[in-house]
């Protein structure tokens, strides 16, 4: 089991912990984190962009599509939006992407207050904390 902390903007991760996203994605044109790196029970920490970490949640399922196009995109998006939870402009955001990991949300936890500090000065949306 892996831990993982996910970068979320806006209010995705209250979505996340209120279940009304059951399916968190992420889309790029290079085998990012969390492409490849993520598996099922392996545990995510939520954390706002620029805040504390507010909760996590277990990994249900992962599926990793490499080579996408825009066909890709629109059935990913038939399929799978409603637990996605994504507004409109997110697809267009996502159209030149080549790679995608849709991570299946299982049980979800909000903290009162953050257990975990983790200290991260870099961009990155996404960071591999540990493989224990």
């Amino acid at each position: 089991m892996k831990k993982h902390l996910a970068i979320f903007k806006g209010e995705t991760g209250e979505q996340i912990l209120s279940g009304r996203k059951s399916i968190e994605s992420r889309f790029s044109h290079a085998k990012n984190p969390p492409f490849g790196m993520v598996s099922p029970k392996d545990l995510v920490y939520i954390k706002p962009s620029g805040k504390d970490i507010i909760g996590q949640f277990r990994v249900k399922k992962v599926i990793f599509f490499d080579g996408l196009d825009q066909n890709d995109l629109d059935d990913i998006k038939k399929r799978y939006g409603d637990g996605l939870a994504v507004e409109d402009d997110y697809w267009k955001k996502a159209a030149n992407a080549r790679y995608g990991t849709l991570i299946f949300i299982g049980g979800s936890e909000r903290f009162i207050t953050s257990p975990v500090r983790i200290k991260k000065k870099d961009l990155r949306g996404w960071v591999v904390l540990d493989a224990n």
